[in-house]
């Protein structure tokens, strides 16, 4: 679960559409990273079901009967979508012909960098957390790879836990990331996925 809440200054209508515009357009970018998984499915000829956007984050839902090579190529699809936003944004940034566009570019592409690197903790449910759990696949068993993985998982939970405290810190902005160790721990017992 995911929750994403931004010190929004409503007295000063000016901060009042730069923050009602942060987040439009992260919720813009989150949408675009689950049309990217369902990229993902349709490039493969995999039945999507629906895109779903909630509390700050989303998923696709696609068939279940996918195999590991295309689920490691849907799972990816979501991180590239942000990473290309990241990049054709930072190129167009200079090129802005007034400040509010400039702010924009900026501003999204920023958002897209940190969600494509967010994404990539090797958590589970994020796309990291399946995609490692899909790459140990190919280098060692199944079963094995999903010990390591929920080993490794569980390690990353607890380093994430300062982590959301400096983002408040940091940036004034509370991120409520709660993964979940209980599913960590049944994938290292081997009971899990």
């Amino acid at each position: 679960m995911l929750l994403i809440f931004v010190y929004v200054d409503v007295a000063n209508p000016e901060f009042l559409a730069f923050d009602l515009m942060f987040v439009f357009l992260l919720i813009l970018s989150i949408f675009l990273h689950e049309l990217g998984h369902a990229w993902g499915c349709l490039i493969q000829k995999v039945a999507v079901g629906r895109v779903v956007l909630h509390g700050g984050g989303g998923f696709c839902e696609h068939s279940p009967a996918t195999s590991h090579t295309e689920d490691e190529l849907i799972v990816a699809m979501g991180p590239i979508v942000n990473l290309a936003l990241w990049a054709i944004c930072s190129l167009l940034t200079p090129l802005a012909p007034n400040e509010e566009i400039f702010w924009v570019l900026a501003t999204l592409s920023w958002i897209n960098l940190w969600l494509a690197l967010f994404n990539l903790i090797p958590i589970q449910p994020l796309d990291g957390g399946k995609l490692f759990y899909l790459l140990l696949g190919r280098l060692v068993p199944y079963h094995m790879a999903q010990r390591i993985a929920g080993g490794v998982g569980l390690l990353a939970c607890l380093a994430l836990l300062p982590v959301l405290f400096l983002s408040w810190w940091a940036f004034g902005m509370v991120l409520f990331f709660l993964p979940s160790l209980p599913l960590h721990w049944q994938m290292v017992r081997g009971r899990a996925l």
